[in-house]
């Protein structure tokens, strides 16, 4: 995705021209609380629940952390690979527009910095067919999937609160002052790097952490 000059304008760019389709491109910190909390919860829950009989339940927050870091290395590839997929086409421009490119011609409109759930639904049914793919199938471990999954959940909420918070609100201390500046700096100063929000640490391990 190219480097998109940035529009202060407090009007939203309009994405669609119908009404009902762009009403959903606009979404709220809350909606996304509202809608994924309560799946973390209910897998996490799960994880008791579908616990083979008199066995160790130290799967369980083995599990959450697994989830926990794989939703770490997906946020960074999401977002440096398919958020920031170089394409040709008009297309194929929009439709990455339309998912990341309005947010950064328009990084400070509220309403377009978590993931809406007509996008963040399909891809959570596709992270969860891959973990029951691999825990279920592979290794004949289903039980790990729940405890993965609720892990994962809450990754990419700290995620996708941790993005809204660096657009706005002050984060004048410590880690979080340095998370700002480093996602400010992935906007205005390298679109091509820094592309961790809640961690840099993947940009270390595939160079694209500045020096």
């Amino acid at each position: 995705m190219a480097h998109l000059p940035t529009d202060h304008s407090d009007v939203p760019i309009r994405l669609f021209k119908s009404n009902f389709l762009e009403f959903f491109s606009h979404i709220s910190p809350v909606t996304v609380m509202v809608i994924w909390l309560p799946v973390a919860v209910f897998f996490f829950i799960r994880s008791f629940v579908q616990a083979p009989p008199f066995k160790s339940l130290a799967f369980i927050p083995l599990g959450f952390l697994l989830g926990l870091f794989l939703w770490t290395i997906s946020e960074y590839l999401l977002h440096r690979f398919l958020f920031h997929m170089p394409v040709k086409g008009e297309k194929a421009q929009r439709i990455v527009f339309l998912f990341h490119g309005v947010h950064h011609a328009q990084p400070q409109i509220k309403t377009r910095l978590v993931m809406p759930p007509v996008v963040s639904i399909p891809m959570a049914l596709v992270f969860y067919g891959l973990f029951f793919l691999v825990f279920a199938l592979l290794f004949q471990s289903a039980h790990w999937v729940s405890p993965v999954f609720s892990g994962f959940i809450i990754g990419y909420l700290v995620y996708d609160l941790t993005h809204y918070a660096t657009h706005h609100f002050p984060m004048r201390n410590g880690y979080l002052k340095f998370l700002k500046r480093y996602h400010m700096q992935h906007h205005y100063k390298t679109p091509d790097k820094r592309f961790g929000v809640s961690s840099p640490i993947w940009d270390k391990v595939f160079n694209t952490y500045p020096q």
